[in-house]
Protein backbone atom coordinates (compact mmCIF):
# COMPACT_ATOMS: atom_id res chain seq x y z
CA UNK A 1 0.00 0.00 0.00
CA UNK A 2 1.55 3.29 -1.10
CA UNK A 3 1.59 6.20 1.30
CA UNK A 4 1.48 9.86 0.27
CA UNK A 5 3.33 11.05 3.37
CA UNK A 6 7.02 11.87 3.12
CA UNK A 7 9.74 12.63 5.59
CA UNK A 8 9.31 16.10 7.14
CA UNK A 9 12.94 17.03 6.43
CA UNK A 10 12.39 16.70 2.69
CA UNK A 11 9.07 18.52 2.38
CA UNK A 12 8.92 21.70 0.37
CA UNK A 13 6.60 24.55 1.32
CA UNK A 14 3.15 24.31 -0.24
CA UNK A 15 1.77 27.10 -2.34
CA UNK A 16 -1.72 28.18 -1.51
CA UNK A 17 -4.30 28.40 -4.22
CA UNK A 18 -7.09 30.67 -3.15
CA UNK A 19 -7.80 33.22 -0.44
CA UNK A 20 -5.74 33.39 2.73
CA UNK A 21 -7.10 31.70 5.84
CA UNK A 22 -9.47 33.76 8.00
CA UNK A 23 -7.82 35.93 10.64
CA UNK A 24 -8.25 35.10 14.26
CA UNK A 25 -10.21 37.42 16.42
CA UNK A 26 -8.39 39.12 19.22
CA UNK A 27 -4.73 39.40 19.85
CA UNK A 28 -2.28 36.83 18.49
CA UNK A 29 0.05 35.39 21.09
CA UNK A 30 3.73 36.11 20.47
CA UNK A 31 5.63 33.30 18.77
CA UNK A 32 7.51 31.02 21.13
CA UNK A 33 11.08 32.10 21.68
CA UNK A 34 13.78 29.75 20.45
CA UNK A 35 16.49 31.39 22.46
CA UNK A 36 16.94 31.66 26.17
CA UNK A 37 17.55 35.19 27.44
CA UNK A 38 21.21 35.79 28.16
CA UNK A 39 22.95 38.40 30.21
CA UNK A 40 24.74 40.64 27.73
CA UNK A 41 28.08 42.11 28.68
CA UNK A 42 29.11 45.38 27.15
CA UNK A 43 32.41 45.78 25.36
CA UNK A 44 33.58 48.09 28.14
CA UNK A 45 33.48 45.21 30.62
CA UNK A 46 35.17 42.64 28.38
CA UNK A 47 37.55 44.17 25.83
CA UNK A 48 37.88 42.20 22.63
CA UNK A 49 41.36 40.92 22.07
CA UNK A 50 42.77 41.76 18.67
CA UNK A 51 44.57 38.99 16.90
CA UNK A 52 48.25 39.58 16.36
CA UNK A 53 49.07 39.73 12.65
CA UNK A 54 50.94 36.74 11.30
CA UNK A 55 53.64 38.00 8.99
CA UNK A 56 54.42 35.77 6.02
CA UNK A 57 57.39 35.74 3.66
CA UNK A 58 57.02 36.37 -0.06
CA UNK A 59 57.97 32.80 -1.00
CA UNK A 60 54.95 31.50 0.98
CA UNK A 61 52.44 33.30 -1.29
CA UNK A 62 50.22 31.05 -3.43
CA UNK A 63 47.76 31.85 -6.26
CA UNK A 64 44.22 32.77 -5.24
CA UNK A 65 45.02 33.47 -1.59
CA UNK A 66 44.27 36.59 0.42
CA UNK A 67 44.58 38.09 3.89
CA UNK A 68 48.37 38.24 3.86
CA UNK A 69 50.37 40.52 6.12
CA UNK A 70 53.97 41.01 5.06
CA UNK A 71 56.88 43.42 5.24
CA UNK A 72 58.55 44.09 1.91
CA UNK A 73 61.06 46.45 0.37
CA UNK A 74 60.25 48.27 -2.86
CA UNK A 75 62.93 47.60 -5.48
CA UNK A 76 61.56 49.40 -8.53
CA UNK A 77 58.44 51.14 -9.80
CA UNK A 78 57.10 51.25 -13.36
CA UNK A 79 54.12 53.38 -14.33
CA UNK A 80 51.51 51.58 -16.43
CA UNK A 81 50.22 53.78 -19.30
CA UNK A 82 46.46 54.11 -19.52
CA UNK A 83 44.53 53.52 -22.73
CA UNK A 84 43.49 56.93 -24.09
CA UNK A 85 40.04 55.82 -25.26
CA UNK A 86 39.10 54.26 -21.91
CA UNK A 87 39.82 57.37 -19.84
CA UNK A 88 38.32 59.97 -22.16
CA UNK A 89 35.17 58.34 -23.51
CA UNK A 90 32.65 57.43 -20.83
CA UNK A 91 34.31 58.46 -17.57
CA UNK A 92 35.55 61.94 -18.42
CA UNK A 93 34.15 63.32 -15.14
CA UNK A 94 36.17 60.81 -13.09
CA UNK A 95 39.82 61.31 -12.39
CA UNK A 96 41.97 58.87 -14.33
CA UNK A 97 43.22 55.80 -12.51
CA UNK A 98 46.94 55.72 -11.89
CA UNK A 99 48.40 52.25 -11.92
CA UNK A 100 51.98 51.35 -11.20
CA UNK A 101 53.73 47.98 -11.07
CA UNK A 102 56.31 47.77 -8.31
CA UNK A 103 58.81 44.99 -7.80
CA UNK A 104 58.73 44.25 -4.06
CA UNK A 105 60.30 41.50 -2.04
CA UNK A 106 62.15 40.27 0.99
CA UNK A 107 65.10 37.96 1.62
CA UNK A 108 63.17 34.91 0.33
CA UNK A 109 61.65 36.06 -2.99
CA UNK A 110 60.20 38.95 -4.97
CA UNK A 111 56.85 39.63 -6.67
CA UNK A 112 55.18 42.38 -8.67
CA UNK A 113 52.85 44.60 -6.65
CA UNK A 114 50.05 46.51 -8.41
CA UNK A 115 49.73 49.97 -6.83
CA UNK A 116 46.58 51.97 -7.62
CA UNK A 117 45.89 55.71 -7.24
CA UNK A 118 47.04 56.91 -3.77
CA UNK A 119 49.14 53.77 -3.28
CA UNK A 120 51.52 54.94 -6.04
CA UNK A 121 53.04 57.68 -3.83
CA UNK A 122 53.68 55.24 -0.97
CA UNK A 123 55.51 52.69 -3.13
CA UNK A 124 58.74 54.56 -3.84
CA UNK A 125 61.91 52.57 -4.62
CA UNK A 126 63.93 51.90 -1.48
CA UNK A 127 60.94 52.24 0.87
CA UNK A 128 60.05 49.50 3.35
CA UNK A 129 56.31 48.94 3.68
CA UNK A 130 53.93 46.75 5.66
CA UNK A 131 51.14 45.32 3.51
CA UNK A 132 48.08 44.31 5.51
CA UNK A 133 45.27 42.16 4.14
CA UNK A 134 47.07 41.80 0.81
CA UNK A 135 45.77 39.40 -1.83
CA UNK A 136 47.13 37.58 -4.83
CA UNK A 137 45.55 38.52 -8.16
CA UNK A 138 46.20 36.52 -11.30
CA UNK A 139 47.12 38.56 -14.39
CA UNK A 140 47.79 36.74 -17.65
CA UNK A 141 48.61 33.55 -15.76
CA UNK A 142 51.09 35.11 -13.32
CA UNK A 143 50.75 36.27 -9.71
CA UNK A 144 50.45 39.92 -8.73
CA UNK A 145 50.27 41.16 -5.16
CA UNK A 146 47.62 43.82 -4.48
CA UNK A 147 45.97 45.67 -1.60
CA UNK A 148 42.33 46.63 -2.13
CA UNK A 149 40.10 48.94 -0.10
CA UNK A 150 39.93 46.44 2.76
CA UNK A 151 43.72 46.39 3.14
CA UNK A 152 46.32 48.90 4.22
CA UNK A 153 49.79 50.01 3.18
CA UNK A 154 51.98 51.44 5.93
CA UNK A 155 55.40 52.92 5.25
CA UNK A 156 57.74 51.81 8.05
CA UNK A 157 61.25 52.75 9.06
CA UNK A 158 63.82 51.50 6.54
CA UNK A 159 65.10 48.00 7.19
CA UNK A 160 68.32 46.66 5.74
CA UNK A 161 66.99 43.80 3.67
CA UNK A 162 68.66 42.08 0.72
CA UNK A 163 65.79 41.43 -1.70
CA UNK A 164 66.13 38.13 -3.53
CA UNK A 165 65.34 39.31 -7.06
CA UNK A 166 66.35 36.08 -8.81
CA UNK A 167 63.34 34.29 -7.27
CA UNK A 168 60.58 36.43 -8.87
CA UNK A 169 57.22 34.71 -8.29
CA UNK A 170 55.56 36.87 -10.97
CA UNK A 171 57.66 35.19 -13.66
CA UNK A 172 56.11 31.80 -12.89
CA UNK A 173 53.19 31.16 -15.22
CA UNK A 174 50.23 29.23 -13.83
CA UNK A 175 47.52 27.41 -15.73
CA UNK A 176 44.02 26.74 -14.40
CA UNK A 177 43.26 23.04 -14.70
CA UNK A 178 39.79 21.61 -14.11
CA UNK A 179 39.95 18.25 -12.36
CA UNK A 180 36.99 15.97 -12.94
CA UNK A 181 36.31 13.27 -10.41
Amino acid sequence: MASNTTDNSQQTPRQRNGPPPPRRQGRNPPPPSRYQPQHHQTTAQVPQEKKKPVFVKVDQLKPGTSGHTLTVKVVSQTSVPQKPNAASSSSSHLRPNRISECLVGDETASILFTARNDQVELMKPGATVNLRNAKIDMFKGSMRLAVDKWGRIEVTEPVEMAVKEDNNLSLVEYELVNVEE
